[in-house]
């Protein structure tokens, strides 16, 4: 293997224009052409979809739909399926999206697989759809006989024990539904339909009396496949065979190549970990970054440059770059951003489309900018300036760097251009420090105002980490929660924290302005009456839970997004800006559900109604804590 193979080969996982629905077939075909490995790991669902088909199971085969978003893994969960039952390769590379095999099982259960088959076996035919959208009618078109007849069997044979028919079958979110909506109504298929979408809101893998195991991929923890991606991807043989031949200082691979750099830079702990991080921070926001995703950005981080074919380097390109003095502009920094790339083409792949809402590069604080900017002159800003930003020959202060800022330092208002071009370079340096910042200076540095969201960091080692481990998050933090929650509930800057305070504004929950008290819940354990915060193991949510009696309990899932929006308003006072109309709604109808908890109380409480109505009116003193002001009206 060459470098130049390697790398053409690399090319294929990285933003390059392809055809998505044969994207494994794609990467199979061209690892045979190049004689290389893919880049493979064990998928977190392998060994659970292994042995719905396992000859050695106590239990018959059953059928498995994968869904979830284009590039989960599901087409190479059916290839190992496939090779699992001894299926021939030739066959699997072709561009069918419909095979199938025979298989025999043990008739009699505990029985270890013979490959005599005799009449102690059972004959099974295996579906494989390894692409639902590639084999169904295009939409407004009608079924194949043949087709539909056999999701009619498969419909089927979900409900008959007796069947020896089972069925692999893979389809994107939404694909799946939509394919049995527009099947001919059977009693199967209306059966079938309904487990569907059972089993897709409940988020379940099975139902009983059911034979299907149902996997959606898009469930999965992003952060765990980046993990398992990066080490299949730093350990590929193809970077050692790249690595193993001494270079020249300006060749490919040599000691000044912006892609050895960039792999070294890779393999750096606190890069690797903050990359993580925002992974975990994406799939708090309920944004799941598939496999595919995920090796684009890998791939792009080392091979991007924004003035080369496609924007990712090869060895060739290596010299020019070099003669030309643009080695910065391969920064990896920038390329974790798809900023070798248009803003047309980044927008259109999810990885970076999700990463932009993070707004690295464009968020900042003073003192970071004040450390780029005049870093190299002030005293008590060099020593940063210095560790983060001059030893970093490859990405750091070059010369096309220091020409810019003087000139942005020095010039006047009509060199708006000039300023520009500055501008640009500053968002790079900044996305280089997100990386840089060493652990022990995090707070120091504040690195999350380099973000939009100021309190990501605590959110993942105070609160999600903490509860993950079971522990209980500190008391402060349950504080500004409830604090946040009682100025949404309230419209009013509330200072108090010991309890939620819920109020309307007498005929609309939902009111900007809620003066009228119907209820205070303890934060402390009183009578049934309690707040936390804990860990559903099942999703990987954070959940606030409120218990206005020991067996009614409202639940709001406390993602990152609702998390800072409401540490900002209790620290604040005021709405962020930068979130949108939709969390506040969020939380007013989060409000709405515990007033109906309050109500369903009261009439399990049984609480006389009396002929005088009495209104508790809220109003705050100068310190911002509630008093309350008792209003009759006798009815």
């Amino acid at each position: 293997m060459t470098s130049s193979k390697w790398i053409a080969f690399l090319r294929q996982y990285g933003p390059i224009p392809r055809n998505d629905n044969m994207y494994d077939e794609t990467i199979q075909r061209s690892a045979q052409k190049h004689g290389i490995a893919p880049i493979e790991f064990e998928h977190p669902a392998y060994s659970k979809v292994i042995a719905c088909f396992d000859k050695n199971s106590t239990s018959y085969p059953v059928s498995v739909i994968l869904t979830g978003t284009a590039g989960d893994g599901k087409t190479y969960l059916c290839r190992q399926v496939w090779k699992q039952l001894k299926g021939d390769d030739k066959d699997w590379i072709s561009d069918n999206p419909y095979m199938s095999i025979q298989s025999y099982y043990p008739k009699v259960q505990n029985t270890h697989f013979s490959s005599d088959c005799t009449e102690n076996y059972r004959q099974f035919t295996v579906h494989f759809i390894r692409d639902l959208s590639g084999w169904a009618p295009q939409q407004g078109a009608e079924w194949e006989s043949d087709k539909e007849e056999l999701l009619q069997r498969f419909c089927k044979s979900l409900f008959d024990p007796e069947s020896n028919e089972i069925f692999l079958i893979a389809a994107n979110d939404g694909q799946l539904i939509e394919s049995w909506r527009r099947l001919k109504d059977t009693e199967y298929v209306i059966k079938a339909r309904k487990v569907f979408e059972d089993l897709l809101v409940e988020d379940r893998q099975e139902q009983p009396g059911v034979r299907l195991r149902f996997f959606n991929l898009s469930r999965g923890s992003s952060a765990e496949l980046f993990d398992r991606a990066i080490k299949s991807f730093l350990d590929h043989p193809g970077w050692q065979e790249s690595f193993k031949y001494k270079a020249g200082e300006n060749e490919a691979f040599g000691s000044n190549c912006p892609i050895r750099h960039n792999y070294e830079l890779l393999q750096n702990p606190l890069v690797q970990s903050r990359l993580c991080s925002l992974l975990e921070l994406c799939d708090s926001n309920g944004l799941h970054v598939p496999i595919r995703q995920i090796l684009l950005l890998l791939t792009n981080a080392i091979l991007g440059h924004p003035d080369v074919k496609d924007h990712l380097m090869v060895p060739l390109d290596i010299p020019k770059i070099l003669t030309a003095g643009s080695v910065s502009k391969a920064s990896l920094f920038n390329n974790i951003f798809g900023g070798n790339l248009s803003e047309t083409r980044r927008q259109s792949i999810t990885v970076f489309d999700y990463f932009d809402r993070f707004q690295i590069g464009y968020e900042t604080s003073h003192r970071i900018d004040n450390i780029l900017i005049f870093g190299d002159t002030d005293e008590t800003l060099r020593k940063y300036f210095t560790q983060l930003v001059a030893d970093d020959r490859f990405y750091g202060a070059d010369k096309r760097y220091d020409a810019a800022k003087y000139q942005y330092i020095e010039g006047d208002d009509e060199d708006q251009e000039k300023s520009k071009d500055f501008l640009q370079l500053l968002i790079s340096q900044r996305r280089g420090l997100f990386f840089k910042i060493p652990k022990d200076s995090e707070g120091e540095l504040n690195l999350w105002e380099l973000t939009v969201f100021k309190f990501a960091g605590e959110y993942l080692s105070s609160v999600v980490d903490v509860l993950r481990n079971g522990g209980i998050v500190k008391r402060p933090i349950l504080s500004r929660i409830v604090k946040g929650l009682n100025r949404i509930f309230t419209g009013m800057l509330v200072n108090s924290d010991r309890e939620i305070f819920l109020a309307t504004s007498g005929n609309y929950s939902q009111a900007k302005i809620s003066r009228i008290l119907i209820d205070r819940i303890s934060v402390d354990p009183n009578k049934g009456e309690k707040i936390i915060l804990k860990y559903d193991s099942s999703t990987g949510h954070i959940i606030l839970a409120i218990y206005l009696s020991s067996n009614i309990i409202e639940e709001l899932v406390l993602n990152l997004i609702r998390y800072e929006f409401l540490s900002r308003i209790a620290l604040e006072g005021a709405l962020p800006t930068s979130f949108s109309k939709e969390c506040y709604e969020d939380i007013l109808a989060f409000k709405s559900k515990l007033i109906t908890a309050y109500e369903k109380r009261k009439i399990m409480d049984g609480t006389a109604v009396g002929t005088t109505l009495e209104l508790k009116i809220l109003t705050l003193s100068e310190e911002g804590f509630p008093n309350e002001h008792f209003v009759e009206i006798v009815q």
